[in-house]
């Protein structure tokens, strides 16, 4: 008995301790500076443990880094098709043609701009992860000492603290829509709603001890509107949210997942897809027009590319987004990954284990950087607006732009892909007088 008092006087010690210091604060919108003395330590260590590795390695000081985009292990030529291959040969066909090919597939296997996307980023230096690389550690005594110390935090403080938090987030989400859900449909209903869904995000982020930052606020999506982002992780959403209510698109889900979304349903107009819905395009874009017509709903959250991609390229904006008609208003979300992996490779780890990775990193740093409205100009299909925000989200965020379909993480290349390079070649042939 004595034992088992006082482990519920502790436990109640604990949680006091963090609603006091974190929940309630946070659902007040407010900071004790725990976060900001957190994160200068944190930056000051980063700081250190990078030039005991360059000591350790007794290297000469590194040149700036280059962008993981442009840091290739293999040197490509960028020029056309038809280029390439008059440099084999003049004219007709000839089997040297084959050369330009194998190269080409020589190159996508060692290195392809698609496929590494759905990699966790390169780090410039080490940040104390093991994930990251382990044997940095072995660099020197006072660096393994303080590896040890980290993970010592991060798996018996942190991990524990964020799970609570996180907890505590879930519940109140689900607790506080199921109730506001059984008002009338009012204005009292919606404003309660955005303070049930600003409250508890705002926990969640503390969750994730996450550090935001915020820019042209001016420009932040207004109700009637949709909001368009880059896709890296699942929390994209929390981030986003922590600083303003959007109504969510998505597939319905089981589990905890599927508990969620049934309560908050209730207090604001999300919109949920059934597996069957999901798959008619013009039932999805018919309930999304009929959101977007009523401008006193909350704008509606979309991710463009439909799958996470790893915080450093936006790659091909699907165009059902951009067919609904309305304001578009485009953000940019960029990850410091000096202090945590927010990429999700899905196809490699289940929710589980991606947020304990989460959980166990040092935190989650980002900027979010909010654009001025686009509408599609005159004359503008689909494809091309898409391409347009797209672009506009690249240049905000400093990532690379790719043509490609992210569905290429789980599927592969569309033949017709496949079928638009034999058809150039054969234009060539034709063109030269070689055929026919």
């Amino acid at each position: 008995e004595d034992l088992g008092s006082a482990v519920l006087r502790l436990g109640a010690v604990w949680l006091a301790l963090v609603f006091a210091l974190i929940v309630l604060p946070s659902a007040l919108g407010i900071s004790l500076g725990i976060s900001e003395a957190y994160m200068w330590a944190l930056v000051k260590t980063l700081e250190w443990a990078t030039i005991r590795i360059e000591k350790g390695r007794q290297k000469p000081p590194p040149q700036k880094p280059k962008s993981p985009a442009a840091n290739g292990i293999i040197e490509r030529h960028q020029t056309p098709m038809e280029q390439e291959i008059a440099r084999l040969r003049q004219a007709g066909f000839e089997f040297s043609d084959i050369f330009y090919f194998c190269r080409k597939g020589f190159e996508a296997i060692v290195e392809d701009e698609v496929t590494q996307r759905f990699s966790s980023e390169e780090l410039v230096s080490w940040n104390l992860l093991t994930r990251t690389n382990v044997n940095f550690h072995y660099v020197s005594l006072r660096l393994s000492v303080l590896w040890g110390l980290g993970v010592l935090v991060r798996y018996c403080l942190l991990l524990p603290l964020r799970f609570t938090l996180a907890s505590i987030g879930v519940t109140s989400m689900i607790v506080g829509t199921t109730l506001v859900g059984q008002l009338p449909n009012s204005r009292v209903k919606n404003y309660l709603s955005e303070v049930v869904h600003l409250t508890c995000s705002r926990i969640l982020v503390r969750a994730l001890s996450g550090t935001i930052h915020y820019h042209n606020k001016e420009n932040r999506p207004q109700k009637g509107g949709i909001c368009v982002a880059n896709h890296t992780s699942p929390i994209d959403a929390i981030i986003l949210t922590n600083d303003g209510c959007y109504a969510m698109v998505g597939q319905v889900h089981g589990g905890l997942m599927g508990v969620i979304q049934r309560a908050t349903v209730k207090a604001c107009p999300h919109v949920w897809f059934e597996r069957s819905e999901i798959k008619d395009r013009h039932l999805v874009t018919k309930r999304l027009r009929e959101h977007v017509a009523d401008k006193s709903k909350l704008p509606i959250l979309i991710f463009p590319e439909g799958t996470c991609i790893n915080n450093t390229s936006v790659m091909m904006f699907k165009k059902g987004s951009f067919e609904i008609g309305g304001t578009i208003y485009p953000v940019a979300i960029k990850y410091d990954p000096q202090f945590g992996d927010a990429f999700w490779n899905s196809s490699k780890y289940n929710i589980v284990s991606y947020l304990l990775r989460i959980m166990t990193s040092w935190a989650i740093v980002c900027n979010v950087w909010y654009m001025p409205p686009m509408v599609r100009e005159e004359g503008e299909d689909a494809v091309q607006f898409a391409n347009r925000v797209r672009s506009a989200i690249a240049r905000q965020g400093g990532l690379t732009e790719l043509p490609w379909d992210g569905g290429l993480k789980r599927a592969k290349v569309k033949d017709t892909f496949k079928e638009e390079q034999q058809k150039n070649y054969s234009k060539m042939l034709v063109r030269n007088g070689s055929v026919g």
